[in-house]
């Protein structure tokens, strides 16, 4: 071969050296950049993530922020209720501590504008609701109100103090937070006290709680000792302030509670009754003493209505004497006659079968008025007059837990009740 052939093949081998050298370092450069996309895409998506997560860390950071200001909130509301309560309970603790025979112990929490002293009249259903009424008024006035009085002159001619039917311990301790209640009035008061009796109010009926403000307290402050000798209805019951209205309802469903030998007879009487089945006590209040008060004559005969109206006329205290019987009924302030309670009780579907008692003394007019009642109602109970004696007006009166009524048993429901009697009270009345 000659030597420019030679040196051709040299030239070429060359070329083609350098040129697959360069092809070489393309594809390195190509790999370097497909590299550098794949490591670029992959740290875009790092940052991607890293952001979602972010987010989402901080999302879930919002949330238990809000939790935890919530917790925080219901924390602090009932951190604030116990301290009430724990505020609460140590006042009463610091109340509670107090001899409550010592009266004057009890001074410093109180600040008084005078004495209170009431004679309560009425029945004693009458009697209880005025002393709740004269209790809340002491409250309002901020005086000292005296254990109440219980009326001794009434049809029922009960001798029975306060303290023989109410706790007068559990009354003054259970109020002491809101009213200061003494046994009896202090020494240095006992000369007002008297001259107080010696000119007793009256306070004017249905009054307004601005009427005791305005001139009931003005002469509490003047006189020092003030006393009532009526609380029947002397307190409206409507437009008091909410505040007066539930601390009436403290004293009657809390504070005004019955001695213990009540309590365990109204038990026993009760369980006793509900053995034998289901039974109504029926508040009839049809005696001689309230239609001749009212003037409700209806269904009376002439010689009856004459003689509710000699009645009338003979008790000085009740002021209204000529009464027209016919309108008041038609103001709907007469009871209901045994023959409208019948009809009232059938429309109310009251089973027949039912066991009723009376809680009545004797209904007037005697088994003429009954008839209507006992023939829709054959298991009618009522009791011969003349049983109801002093001291036992109390486990009368109380039968049904913490409600007032007159339960008159027949003779033969007495056999059943007369060892709880004996086992409460040691003996029972003798007329049988």
């Amino acid at each position: 071969m000659s030597s420019k052939a030679m040196v051709g093949v040299e030239e070429s081998k060359t070329v083609d050296s350098k040129g697959n050298s360069n092809i070489g370092e393309f594809k390195l450069e190509k790999s370097k950049s497909l590299n550098n996309i794949a490591r670029v895409k992959s740290d875009q998506k790092s940052n991607s993530l890293f952001i979602s997560r972010s987010r989402l860390s901080r999302l879930l950071l919002c949330r238990l922020g809000a939790i935890a200001m919530l917790v925080l909130s219901a924390y602090m509301l009932e951190l604030s209720t116990l301290r009430e309560v724990m505020r609460s309970r140590v006042f009463m603790l610091r109340s509670s501590s107090l001899n409550i025979n010592d009266p004057l112990q009890s001074a410093h929490f109180y600040d008084n504008n005078g004495f209170l002293t009431i004679s309560a009249n009425g029945g004693l259903n009458q009697m209880r609701a005025g002393i709740c009424d004269m209790v809340a008024i002491a409250r309002y006035l901020n005086v000292t109100l005296i254990i109440p009085e219980l009326d001794e002159t009434s049809f029922w001619h009960d001798r029975s103090g306060f303290q023989d039917i109410f706790d007068v311990d559990y009354f003054i301790k259970s109020l002491r937070d809101q009213v200061r209640i003494l046994k009896e009035i202090p020494d240095e008061q006992k000369k007002n006290a008297e001259i107080a009796k010696l000119y007793p109010i009256s306070p004017t009926r249905w009054s307004t709680i601005s009427y005791y403000n305005k001139v009931i307290l003005p002469q509490i402050k003047k006189n020092q000792v003030l006393h009532f000798n009526q609380t029947d209805f002397r307190l409206a019951n409507n437009h008091l302030p909410l505040e007066l209205q539930q601390f009436r309802c403290r004293v009657n469903f809390k504070a005004l509670r019955f001695v213990r030998p009540l309590e365990e007879l109204g038990r026993k009487i009760v369980r006793l009754l509900r053995e034998k089945g289901p039974f109504l006590a029926l508040h009839l209040r049809y005696e001689k003493d309230m239609l001749a008060f009212s003037g409700c004559t209806e269904g009376c005969n002439n010689n009856e209505i004459v003689e509710l109206t000699k009645m009338r006329f003979a008790y000085p205290w009740w002021k209204q004497k000529l009464i027209n019987s016919v309108k008041r009924r038609k103001d709907g302030a007469c009871p209901l006659t045994p023959e409208e309670t019948a009809l009232a009780l059938r429309a109310m579907d009251i089973d027949p079968s039912t066991q009723i008692y009376i809680a009545a003394g004797d209904i007037y007019g005697g088994e003429r008025r009954m008839t209507p009642l006992r023939l829709a109602f054959p298991h009618f109970n009522l009791v011969p007059s003349g049983i109801i004696q002093t001291r036992w007006q109390h486990w009368i009166i109380l039968c049904q837990w913490k409600v007032i009524f007159l339960f008159l048993p027949t003779k033969e429901t007495w056999q059943d009740l007369s060892k709880a009697i004996d086992d409460t009270w040691g003996s029972r009345p003798q007329f049988f």
